[in-house]
């Protein structure tokens, strides 16, 4: 294939690209991303991955994009805004509510993107006869910042997500391989300066230094991909935030040039944009499937997600849901009965709870409880 036709399949794919909605669209080689390698290397030596084991165990795949496909020569890197309509930093000051990191409050967009992906790659295979192509969104073992970086989308910002120019922080990523030569894209410069505000303002300080993050500080880790109880040096950090984190994201001077989302399912919900603590905290089985289908809250299931709600109830300050969090003191799950005596200890007073303490903890078998029991009653 002479330049002449790589650039014509070139221009192609990037207006099927953005037929199919995705905001940004360049291409990246796949050795353009040299010191990936190392970074990840450090990053799992030193335990920031936490609990997430997958990392380990793709490791080799993820260091080098020739390891998870041989046959690749061109990577394609798109990326669709989901930016919100307003500041989604607004809903922390309302302690009775819950705050839904803005990706997820409608459909999953592993979903929308794949699916986009798939059909663009297919018409991209019929028109480059004899090339093949593999697409991968997020879940794959593909290091898509470094990769966006390489092709021009933007920089990994000193909060490690990407800043786009034109879009922010919000941008959802995707890539297709492909076996084809494409010219490729020029890579972004940094132009984050000596600006520091996505550091400062994380609740946990999650950054032990700019451009590096430790996930085992990080509440976008804690209430998503962490399985057990929440540490207790990061419950009140957490406030009524159930699910992610936004607050390195949503403060970025850069978000000045956003703009709100324009494909529908990556629009919030109304339902989903502040919902009650109080309304979350009835949710059984069925109802919190069927509040989230379709959504990425389904997944971390409602045993984790009532963990959050109820850390967030104890920090809502409210007396009105002593009762629906009392409730969970039965609920099945050592750790939402946990999650629910930590609640009560924050918002009983001391005499009433210590009284509610020495009735449960007489009848508690797991010991993790008894600890929480033991713990909130002694600090009261």
């Amino acid at each position: 294939m002479n330049l002449d036709q790589q650039q014509r399949l070139k221009q192609f794919i990037l207006a099927e690209s953005r037929a199919a909605g995705f905001d940004v669209v360049a291409v990246t080689r796949p050795d353009a991303i040299p010191l990936a390698e190392e970074r990840l290397r450090r990053y799992l030596a030193l335990g920031r991955h936490a609990s997430m084991e997958w990392m380990l165990e793709t490791e080799q795949r993820r260091a080098n994009p020739e390891n998870l496909w041989p046959d690749v020569r061109s990577i394609i890197v798109l990326a669709m805004n989901y930016g919100p309509e307003g500041d989604p930093l607004t809903i922390l000051k309302q302690k009775d509510r819950a705050a839904i990191s803005v990706y997820a409050q409608n459909r999953d967009y592993h979903d929308i993107i794949k699916g986009k992906l798939k059909g663009i790659a297919g018409r991209f295979v019929s028109r480059a006869a004899g090339e093949d192509v593999k697409v991968f969104v997020d879940t794959a073992p593909v290091m898509e910042k470094p990769l966006a970086e390489a092709a021009g989308l933007g920089w990994q910002g000193k909060h490690t997500n990407l800043v786009s120019r034109n879009h922010g922080s919000w941008l959802f990523l995707g890539t297709i391989f492909t076996t084809a030569e494409l010219p490729a894209d020029e890579r972004e410069s940094d132009h984050c300066g000596s600006c520091q505000a996505c550091l400062d303002i994380c609740p946990t300080n999650a950054f032990p230094a700019p451009y590096q993050l430790d996930a085992r500080r990080c509440i976008s880790y804690l209430t998503i991909e962490h399985k057990g109880p929440i540490p207790p040096e990061f419950r009140q950090s957490m406030g009524n935030r159930i699910y992610g984190c936004d607050d390195c994201l949503a403060v970025c001077p850069w978000n000045k040039f956003a703009k709100a989302a324009h494909e529908t399912k990556l629009r919030a919900r109304d339902d989903l944009k502040s919902p009650s603590l109080a309304s979350l905290l009835t949710l059984d089985d069925a109802a919190f499937r069927a509040l989230f289908a379709g959504s990425p809250v389904k997944r971390i299931g409602r045993t984790r997600f009532l963990r959050n709600v109820l850390i967030a109830s104890g920090n809502s300050g409210e007396s009105g849901l002593i009762g629906p969090i009392e409730y969970h003191l039965a609920d099945p799950s050592p750790l939402v009965r946990g999650a629910a005596v930590w609640a009560l200890g924050q918002l009983m007073e001391r005499t009433r709870f210590a009284t509610l303490a020495i009735h449960h903890a007489v009848k508690e078998n797991d010991a993790d409880v008894l600890t929480e029991w033991h713990n909130a009653a002694k600090y009261r």
